[in-house]
């Protein structure tokens, strides 16, 4: 990465953003980790040039990498396509502001929902901001576009929408490095009318982001990313983002108008494309966000009608549609998938979750849990989580189930350490104010584990890995008004038990506070969580599977069977981290330390 020009290399579409961050002269990148955004800031923090940091939510990140563009300086924000849900309101609102040292704000969508609780098209939020969205295909357009966007964005005063996908993101190609151009921070310059959106400023400015959305209509006519590749007459495409590969691969001598800004589209150059052609198809994933302004236009085309607007695209759905509409006689070959065997996900071994969730299941209890490593908690054999929406929803959807039964016996919102600092505060002060008798666990384990261990202000480090102030829970729950406060180690099962269901049967409200780090990422040091693993004594095991309940990938089947016939259980020593809970819940004591 920190080769000279015209090094060739080959980068991921994360990675690739980053360079081109470095390249274009970016100094300020802020962020809040979500698949499949993550490895856009981890990548950034090895160019010290760039200020980059984690960000306690979405919200947050966004409003700093604006104070930076306020400031002057080129800065960049992202975040998963849910994550803009949250930075909704600066991002709607800064549009009347604009962004005078240039903003990028990447948006990486997730097409099938590969782990996301929805697929939505972010390209509608750039419509409805009134932001240019720039969509690059593959890791050298990741790289270069960020140059384009920064260009745009300073041009024109505008935060520019940079849409990601999950393909597009994860995806490694071919990508040119270039060397780094700087550029000075500007500084920042006091307009009362254009920073402080007072609705007399901002009807004002309201006028002034209407005709630079015409000026950005016109310039996307000329725009480069926005190109026809001339081919066959019979039929033309019109195509954006990985769609873009999808399709090349397919029909390479189709007429095709790529769009590297998919809003606002060139619709001149589109109407002139579609006079070129006899037949004119619009390939694009999820939504038919481009399709829908060119029928408004009154331009004929199909789109939807042979691709679906749910999940991904590919290369043989691609072809299907096109042999469906009879552009194309016959599609390549489709192989027969072959048969797998289901894996679901689990704890991974040691994790402190488990013995929670475990006991919280034998309590019978409601559980509304939340966003992260823990909501694996519902799946079977665990089977205890009941709601899980979006991020921080737990504790207020507990509050509104205890205020419908009248009760908050028996209900209990699980919650992540990074996610209750992003937006699951607010949900506990509802929680004293409504005086609602819940039970709160905030399951504690120091780090951002399901994104690949990010550090937040609880976890007492900084991105470069320097000390930092951390959030201690219990005093923070202490200062939002709660009284009933209690700290467990979650691989003590008879304590944890002892203490939920306690808490369980109380009418005040409470919260629940587990110590032990994550087993991957503990905070003291790199190094997994480890005691000596445990190993089952095959002469007492009675084949009960006991300890298959505990979801733990590291117990299996073992060859061995009892005399009526039932399979004695085995744990493997490498990925045994000695917590202990299997050994808690074995009834015959036929699990023991190795010495």
């Amino acid at each position: 990465m920190k080769q000279t020009e015209s090094s060739d290399v080959i980068l991921s579409g994360n990675e690739a953003v980053a360079r081109g961050c470095w390249e274009y002269g970016l100094h300020v990148a802020c962020a809040y980790p979500g698949t499949p955004s993550t490895e856009i800031l981890e990548a950034i923090r090895q160019y010290p040039e760039i200020a980059a940091e984690w960000s306690p939510n979405e919200k947050v990140a966004f409003e700093v990498a604006m104070g930076a563009s306020f400031e002057g300086a080129r800065a960049l924000v992202a975040m998963k396509h849910v994550g803009l849900n949250v930075a909704a309101d600066p991002f709607m609102s800064v549009s009347l502001v604009g962004a005078p040292g240039g903003l990028v704000v990447v948006s990486a969508d997730d097409p099938g929902m590969h782990s996301s609780q929805n697929e939505q098209d972010n390209r509608y939020f750039a419509k409805f901001a009134g932001y240019p969205c720039i969509e690059p295909s593959d890791s050298r357009e990741s790289k270069d576009f960020v140059g384009v966007a920064l260009d745009i964005s300073i041009s024109f005063d505008v935060p520019v929408l940079f849409r990601m996908t999950t393909r597009v993101s994860h995806s490694k190609g071919i990508v040119r490095l270039g060397e780094r151009t700087a550029y000075p921070i500007k500084g920042f310059e006091r307009d009362f009318k254009k920073f402080v959106v007072l609705p007399s400023n901002a009807r004002v400015r309201h006028v002034w982001a209407n005709e630079r959305l015409a000026r950005l209509r016109a310039y996307a006519e000329t725009l480069a990313i926005n190109r026809v590749e001339p081919g066959d007459p019979s039929f033309g495409v019109i195509t954006d983002s990985v769609a873009y590969a999808y399709v090349k691969e397919i029909v390479p001598d189709a007429s095709i108008l790529k769009l590297g800004m998919s809003y606002p589209l060139p619709m001149e150059k589109i109407r002139t494309f579609a006079s070129s052609v006899k037949r004119l198809f619009i390939v694009e994933e999820l939504e038919p966000f481009i399709e829908e302004q060119v029928r408004a236009e009154g331009i004929p085309c199909e789109g939807k009608k042979y691709w679906s607007n749910l999940g991904e695209l590919n290369p043989d759905l691609v072809a299907k549609g096109l042999v469906q509409a009879g552009a194309v006689h016959s599609s390549r070959p489709v192989p027969e998938p072959e048969p797998v065997i289901p894996r679901p996900p689990v704890f991974c071994p040691g994790c402190p979750h488990r013995g929670v969730y475990y006991t919280l299941g034998k309590l019978k209890a409601t559980v509304t849990t939340d966003i992260g490593c823990y909501t694996l908690g519902a799946l079977p054999p665990l089977n205890a989580g009941d709601t899980c929406v979006e991020m921080g929803a737990s504790i207020g959807v507990a509050v509104g189930m205890a205020k419908a039964r009248k009760s908050g016996k028996g209900i209990v919102a699980t919650i992540g350490d990074s996610t209750f600092l992003h937006s699951g505060m607010t949900g506990l002060l509802a929680a004293v104010h409504e005086a609602s008798g819940i039970t709160i666990v905030i399951l504690d384990n120091r780090i951002t584990a399901m994104t690949g261990g990010q550090h937040h202000p609880g976890a007492g480090k900084k991105m470069g890995g320097g000390e930092a102030q951390r959030v201690e829970f219990a005093r923070l729950c202490q200062a939002l008004g709660v009284t009933r406060i209690k700290v467990i180690d979650p691989y003590d099962l008879e304590t944890t038990r002892n203490v939920l269901s306690g808490e369980m049967e109380n009418e005040e409200l409470s919260v629940v506070i587990t110590n032990r780090p994550c087993a991957l990422y503990p905070p003291e040091n790199r190094k997994k969580v480890r005691e000596k693993p445990f190993r089952v004594d095959l002469e007492k095991c009675i084949g009960c599977h006991s300890c298959f309940k505990v979801s733990c990938p590291a117990i299996s089947e073992s060859t061995e069977k009892t005399a009526k016939g039932l399979t004695k259980s085995r744990i493997d020593p490498v990925l045994c981290t000695g917590c202990s809970v299997c050994s808690q819940v074995c009834p015959v004591q036929a699990i023991v330390r190795i010495p």
